[in-house]
């Protein structure tokens, strides 16, 4: 494995309201942990530590004190604070987290190499790698496992607070482990993220949770194995699995090694470790000015290692805020602002969309997950969002003001899945969580509006009153898909044009892409995607980001409020060509596809939409106002179709008319097909899917819909008799555009220089111009190739003048016309150049 691949997802058991064992959050610790910090107390633990002789003869009295203050505070941040465990949903969660305590308790088998009969970690010389890494995998997962019982003890309510059998039985854990595996003389093997990462995380909690009863010795040996996998060489220099969500995963176990240790080297050395993760970056892994997260270098992230990210941050933001150690480089802003401008534009309703989450898509339904707690985009929402709250505190009171408001409308907008039934978080984060919800000071601030290009991880992000949706694209520098460790196998089409939208209140309550999509849809139909029906194995194309097509012309451009997105799509291990562009209104994507060839011998399909109905759903379809049968399966071709709606759902407009296929269908999948940790039990959901269907082996064929979410049937018709709401000025593979002279909106892709409608480029460009009814008017343009070293726009509209530019326009001409010259656009990233002129 080289330095940029990511490690394997450890499976490990979890108590009743802990993630499944390959999602994110078991790989990240974000256990579902939690209670008061005065537990301990309130269970009658002793509070002398047998092991202050770690502390050093030259240690002053205060650095003491200061350290334990630091391990209270660790146990506050990792029990919670401020809860009844007599009332709900904490009650059920102590509850259940003692149940599964006690089972470890009951399954533990101290034995030669493991600790359980099921999580052997066995010979570290074993015949093949994957064994190699199976066996670092139960390290792992054996510390999970006496994480959950020494948390147990400690939580309040959970039937074993306090429990001197079950303290006996930790420390026996905490002993039996050091002797045979994480120990100062082992050496390291199978999965690096294991020994580095995994395991000394969940040692590290075990022994704070644990402090009073361990021995100085216990105390020294857990250090020193720390010492030995973690050495501060590790952090030396920013690169290979020591960046981003990594990085501050390592600070994590070096602040907590010295929070342990009572080594204020290791406090400061971790302190001084997490400064190079503030900058912004310009390639590979962090976060970008743009607002794009991106690990592994290929793969937008913001959902998955970005949910690592904020997690590590505000923890070690809460932890060290305020001791000699706190985090005080000036970049942290940075990392500040990225609430608003990195993670909010991918959160609705309580969700983060599945597009900025990689591999972990895939990681729903766990094999042996008896109690059925399925990881989706709601899931990893909430811990985001929860991570916020957290953040907040060490932010400034206007941010901290914004963000609970935020969060606030997030949750209590979240029809799918209640936060507040404790299904999602750990009780820490459940605390603050029920909190803010109670808290009638703050209110529900509504979802961010406005439209947000990422061109450095091709995704936008639109938002608007009647709904959100977001754009998933690939070039050479972003992946169609990741896979990896057997991890999302089928996730191919991912990135080509896929379009996740939700409209604003919609019948599924957000559970469009939660409900058992992912391994029952169709893969191949993506919804927005233009793919062909060429066979792929699984995991095709290389595992971690290596799948990218070999373009680089994908982008968009926006004024804030409206958008255009495009992309040159290729084919994942296929000869298919074609231009795709979105355009985004308030209440529409209009969507063009041109030039749309192939020569595979399969065919090629354009999706407009795939809608998951769940597990017994009916929604009526209505093709030109004339319902279609409910039967299943069901398949309907539509030679001219003119509009089509979806009950509960939304409508499709095809202007001219359009030949269009519809099916509906029963599909049963199983997550382990898609992941190889996942669950084998079945999964069925129904779908109702809308085709434009290009046939085999297509040459320069073309599709245009306008999709409509959450309109009426009756809207949708309106709109479809309404010839004068959108003019298509062009749609070829040279040239995409259109008008909707209502809102004053204009919109090209300049796939080449050209001409369309009263707007000509010199140059592939996208260009957005937005009329407003005061006279002004903005004209937003973007180098999507990022190639451009001097270009002329030219729109053949009297302008009076030109009232702000950026400094990449060289020159500007108004009159009868406006013309503008820029300079070089290499430079700019793909970001949007806004001009800002008054008309005459």
């Amino acid at each position: 494995m080289t330095p940029q691949q990511p490690s394997p997802v450890p499976p490990s058991a979890l108590s009743s309201e802990v993630p499944s064992p390959r999602s994110p959050w078991s790989r990240r610790g974000f256990l579902a942990t939690t209670a008061a910090a005065g537990a301990a107390l309130a269970a009658g633990i002793p509070q002398q530590a047998s092991a202050a002789a770690t502390v050093t003869s030259e240690t002053s009295e205060a650095a003491v004190d200061e350290f334990a203050e630091l391990r209270a505070k660790w146990r506050s941040l990792y029990l919670g604070e401020g809860f009844s465990p007599t009332a709900e949903p904490f009650r059920s969660k102590l509850a259940a987290l003692g149940t599964q305590a006690r089972a470890w308790q009951t399954a533990m088998a101290p034995a030669a190499g493991s600790l359980w009969p099921d999580a052997v970690f066995g010979d570290p010389e074993p015949d093949t790698d994957s064994e190699s890494y199976g066996y670092s995998e139960k390290i792992q997962t054996s510390y999970e496992r006496v994480r959950v019982m020494a948390e147990a003890f400690c939580q309040p309510g959970t039937g074993l607070t306090g429990d001197a059998a079950l303290k006996a039985d930790v420390l026996t854990a905490i002993d039996h482990l050091s002797t045979q595996v994480y120990n100062k003389s082992q050496t390291q093997y199978g999965n690096w993220y294991n020994f580095q990462i995994g395991a000394p995380q969940r040692l590290l909690d075990i022994a704070i949770l644990m402090y009073e009863h361990l021995s100085a010795e216990q105390i020294t040996a857990a250090v020193e194995a720390i010492d030995h996998f973690v050495p501060d060489s590790l952090v030396d220099h920013y690169t290979g699995t020591s960046t981003g969500a990594n990085r501050i995963d390592l600070c994590r176990v070096l602040a907590l090694r010295g929070v342990l240790g009572g080594t204020a080297a290791k406090l400061a050395l971790a302190r001084d470790a997490v400064s190079p993760v503030f900058p912004y970056v310009t390639s590979g892994d962090g976060l970008y000015a743009d607002g794009s997260l991106i690990q592994h270098t290929y793969v937008p992230y913001t959902g998955s290692y970005g949910a690592v990210l904020i997690d590590g941050l505000s923890k070690l933001f809460a932890l060290l805020g305020g001791s000699t150690w706190a985090i005080t480089d000036s970049g942290r802003q940075i990392f500040l602002d990225s609430v608003e401008g990195a993670y909010a534009p991918f959160l609705h309703d309580g969700l983060i969309v599945d597009n900025v989450s990689g591999r972990a898509i895939s990681r729903g339904l766990v094999a042996g997950d008896t109690l059925k707690v399925q990881q989706d985009d709601h899931t990893r929402g909430h811990a985001i969002i929860a991570s916020i709250l957290l953040l907040g505190q060490g932010a400034s009171a206007e941010e901290n003001a914004r963000w609970q408001g935020l969060a606030k409308g997030w949750f209590t907008r979240d029809r799918y899945k209640d936060v507040t039934t404790g299904r999602t978080l750990g009780v820490a984060a459940l605390s603050r969580v029920t909190a803010l919800l109670a808290d009638g000071a703050v209110k529900a601030a509504p979802e961010p509006a406005g439209h947000q290009v990422f061109p450095a991880m091709a995704r936008a992000a639109h938002r608007s009153a009647a709904f959100t949706a977001s754009v998933s694209m690939a070039s050479k520098a972003i992946t169609f898909y990741e896979n990896g460790n057997g991890e999302n196998v089928r996730g191919w089409h991912t990135g080509s044009g896929m379009l996740y939208w939700w409209a604003a209140g919609d019948s599924a309550g957000g559970g469009q892409y939660s409900d058992g999509f992912w391994p029952t849809v169709d893969p191949y139909r993506l919804p927005g995607t233009t793919v062909s029906r060429k066979p792929l194995a699984d995991a095709a194309g290389g595992a971690w980001g290596a799948a990218r097509p070999d373009t680089t012309w994908v982008g968009g451009a926006t004024d804030g409020r409206y958008g255009v997105a495009a992309q040159d799509v290729r084919g994942l291990s296929s000869t298919l060509r074609g231009r795709k562009a979105w355009f985004f209104v308030d209440d529409a994507v209009v969507c063009l596809g041109a030039g749309i060839s192939a020569a595979d011998g399969a065919g090629v399909e354009s999706v407009v939409d795939t809608r998951n109905l769940g597990s017994a759903g009916t929604a009526r379809l209505t093709v030109d106002g004339t319902a279609q049968p409910s039967d299943l399966p069901w398949n309907g071709s539509f030679p001219k179709a003119r509009w089509a709606h979806v009950a509960g759902h939304g409508g499709y407009v095809f202007p001219g008319g359009a030949a269009i296929d519809a099916r509906r269908e029963e599909r049963t999948g199983t997550w382990k097909a898609i992941n190889g940790g996942g669950s084998t039990d079945p999964v069925t959901r129904r779908y109702v899917t809308l085709l434009a269907d290009h046939g085999t082996d297509p040459s320069d064929a073309a599709y245009a819909y306008v999709l409509m979410p959450g309109a009426s049937e009756q809207r949708t018709a309106e709109r479809a008799a309404d010839p004068a709401w959108l003019e298509l000025t062009s749609n070829s593979g040279a040239a995409q555009g259109v008008r909707v002279p209502s809102l004053g909106l204009t919109g090209a892709v300049f796939w080449e220089p050209g001409t369309i409608g009263k707007v000509s480029a010199d140059a592939p460009l996208i260009v957005q111009i937005h009329e407003r009814r005061d006279g002004t008017a903005t004209v937003s343009v973007s180098d999507p190739n990022r190639a451009v070293r001097g270009a002329t726009l030219v729109w053949r509209r009297p302008v009076r003048s030109v009232t702000s530019k950026p400094a990449s326009v060289t020159g500007v001409s108004t009159g009868r016309e406006l013309k503008l010259t820029f300079g070089d656009l290499t430079g700019a990233g793909g970001v949007t150049q806004k001009v800002m002129v008054r008309l005459s």
